[in-house]
């Protein structure tokens, strides 16, 4: 039996899991025995020193073992009219030398859990009772120790020693888990070897692979708790960069195949981009002017561009696309604008349509929601070259549109796609040029690993005469201030977006909808008009709707989220975001350039109803700063990169280890190391371990990686 084979091995025919629980740790992701090596402690607790109960004092955290004496729940007398619900269940436990209850509230079904004269552990901060005459834990940590005749090697993975805890699912212990682990390790780790080239290894000194993964479960008592619950120690560094070697060595890859092909020539000739930048009512920015003059350099390149445009919002992003898609079309080329919703792509069909209606190119739109005649239609005049931009959703990548000579594609959103989608699009023509944009400001850390196969620039100046947003937080019960608010930039001649996180009213929850937010708002302003927009909407009401809006007809939007992107209009100066603690803060900042889009000053509400302390965090960091970089890097400091990005990332494999925040410098290094690696190496034969580990790693989408 080989070595993948011994580590693909299911995790049910591991010592103490069975058919029964390979269900459970199917739901934590753990199929096979490499899933269980991989899955790692969440936290550590220092369980080396077990102390007798005689010895204990109040206010320290301790572990001791003891003997079930007495089990009971309570229901406080005191709490009988308030709280009639309220239980406490009390368990006594005795180590011979002394006696001790610990207390867990609301959670009667401990009583089943527990009996008399088991052996357990508990592990929680000691105080003293109400009375002061004993000492007591509230909720503390616990294992049950009698179980089917542990060994002293089983009862010494629970106490004794600095303990693994690991994220559970119901019907697992802690200590089922643990143990399932131990039986994994002593089966598993003789099959582990190292998939990074050994001079690596050795030129940045890190342990041996099989090293780190015991001491990550089962640390060595020379371990500080505080470096483990961190995720420092010089083991789950390894494990943190071997991941994010993997990764980055995938992306070194894939673009070095991408630089093997030959991509097309442009030779724009100024034609059509001197024509519209004659028209426009303002200049470029040196950013954007910097911008564009690497693409056009890109584009002249004989290989194909791929390209990152990252800029805050409002900084002219869409301006530098469509410069880009002019230069393709004076080349004889078409080009193709991807978004990830439809109302963003006839936001961006309506705005380039109107620019261009002087010079003589067909701009198309092709959506979902488009009727099959039409599509049929539209489909025939990109496959016949008589479209010369394309505007579209995920539609574009259907196998019935085909281009007959694509030679740009332009993602905008990136964060909602990815690399497949992309991939899947760059198929429709011959390696054709690629820029993805993106509106949402990521600290640079997160882009080199979303985007670390693209060249990166930024769009980091804003158009002159922009005044900052002024940002307010509003508790939901001050809505006569809201609506102050509202009618004081009405009476100015003003606009105002409401923004609400609901379409319509659905049981048990509490959130106010757009749907009530607008019949509200109509009838506070009766003398005005008020539109509501949302995503159920038919494409030709949102049309409607937002041609109304734009030109003044409408004075109060009601919407929700659809206009989080792809919205300009210059007069509307309020946004007012209704359950704001609700929203990320990427979503927040992209919400609130909705406004400020002319010279007029403008204004954020942010409507808080029930903030958690997360959420209150958030808020506070959008009152104090309008930079997207500065708000982005607080947004992964408080929530994560997972849930940063909003959505999953289709197209790229997740971590299982690596914390993007904590880990930003191994981020740096892996990424260094493993495209100086590429650029040395034609090829992975030479290392089949490193190969083996970018299939399992990357899965389905090794392919994309053009690994010869």
């Amino acid at each position: 039996m080989n070595k993948e084979k011994d580590l693909s091995a299911p995790i049910q025919y591991i010592k103490g899991v069975g058919p029964f629980r390979s269900k459970l740790l199917a739901r934590l992701g753990i199929h096979t025995l490499r899933d269980a090596l991989f899955y790692l402690p969440y936290r550590y607790e220092d369980r080396s020193s077990i102390k007798k109960i005689v010895h204990l004092k109040p206010n320290e955290l301790n572990t001791v073992i003891g003997r079930v004496l007495n089990t009971n729940i309570k229901i406080p007398q005191s709490y009988i009219t308030k709280k009639p619900r309220l239980k406490i269940f009390e368990l006594t436990i005795s180590d011979g030398s002394g006696i001790i209850t610990a207390k867990w509230f609301n959670q009667p079904y401990l009583e089943k859990v527990f009996r008399l004269k088991d052996d357990v552990v508990l592990y929680g901060l000691v105080k003293l009772n109400y009375w002061g005459t004993g000492l007591e834990m509230l909720n503390p940590e616990y294992e049950i120790l009698t179980d089917e005749d542990p060994t002293p090697e089983q009862i010494n993975l629970h106490t004794g020693r600095i303990v693994p805890m690991y994220r559970l699912t119901e019907g697992l212990s802690q200590k089922q888990i643990r143990s399932i682990m131990h039986s994994a390790l002593n089966t598993g780790i003789s099959y582990i070897s190292d998939t990074i080239p050994m001079e690596i290894i050795q030129s940045l000194k890190l342990p041996a692979l099989k090293e780190s993964i015991e001491n990550v479960h089962f640390p060595s008592a020379d371990l500080s708790l505080e470096d483990l619950n961190r995720g420092s120690t010089v083991y789950h560094k390894r494990l943190v960069f071997d991941e994010l070697f993997t990764f980055q060595i995938g992306l070194a890859m894939m673009r070095k195949g991408e630089l093997k092909e030959k991509g097309i020539s442009f030779s724009p000739n100024g034609r059509f981009t001197s024509s519209l930048l004659s028209k426009l009512p303002f200049k470029l920015t040196s950013a954007q002017e910097k911008v564009f003059q690497q693409i056009i350099h890109d584009m002249k390149s004989t290989f194909p561009m791929n390209r990152l445009i990252q800029g805050d919002v409002g900084s002219g992003k869409t301006i530098v696309a469509l410069l880009s898609m002019l230069a393709c079309a004076e080349s004889g080329y078409q080009a193709a604008l991807m978004a990830p919703t439809e109302i963003l792509a006839e936001q961006h069909y309506i705005n380039i349509s109107n620019m261009l209606k002087d010079i003589s190119l067909n701009v198309q739109i092709i959506t979902g929601s488009k009727k099959m005649n039409n599509k049929k239609k539209i489909t025939e005049i990109i496959t016949n070259e008589q479209a010369d931009i394309v505007i579209g959703t995920h539609a574009l990548i259907q196998e019935n549109v085909n281009f007959e000579k694509l030679g740009l594609i332009i993602i905008d959103e990136q964060h909602r796609f990815g690399v497949i989608q992309r991939a899947a699009l760059r198929k429709k023509g011959l390696n054709p040029d690629t820029i993805v944009m993106t509106a949402t400001p990521i600290p640079r850390t997160l882009a080199l690993t979303l985007y670390g196969d693209l060249d990166y620039c930024t769009i980091d100046e804003l158009p002159p005469n922009r005044s900052p947003i002024i940002t307010i937080l509003l508790d939901k019960k001050k809505e006569n201030q809201r609506f102050k608010y509202i009618e004081d930039e009405i009476k100015k001649g003003r606009q105002v977006y409401i923004v609400y996180p609901l379409i319509e009213e659905f049981e048990k929850i509490d959130l106010e909808s757009a749907i009530a937010g607008a019949e509200d708002i109509q009838k506070k302003f009766p003398q005005l008009t008020a539109g509501l927009i949302h995503g159920r909407m038919k494409t030709d009401e949102r049309e409607l709707i937002m041609k109304k809006f734009k030109e003044g007809d409408i004075k109060i939007l009601v919407s929700t989220t659809v206009i989080e992107v792809g919205v300009d209009v210059p007069n509307a100066t309020l946004m007012v975001i209704m359950n704001a603690e609700r929203f990320g803060l990427a979503q927040l900042h992209q919400l609130r350039g909705r406004v400020g889009r002319g010279r007029s000053q403008s204004y954020c509400i942010l409507v808080q109803y029930k903030a958690g302390e997360d959420s209150r965090k958030r808020l506070n960091v959008m009152a104090r700063t309008t930079d997207g970089f500065i708000i982005a890097e607080e947004d992964l400091k408080i929530r994560g990169h997972g849930e940063f990005l909003g959505t999953k990332q289709s197209g790229l494999p997740e971590f299982k280890i690596t914390n993007l925040f904590r880990d930003a410098k191994i981020l740096e290094i892996a990424r260094k190391e493993a495209f100086s690696f590429a650029e040395k190496n034609t090829s992975l034969n030479n290392f089949p371990g490193l190969k083996e580990g970018l299939q399992d790693f990357w899965g389905d989408r090794f392919d994309l990686l053009k690994i010869g």
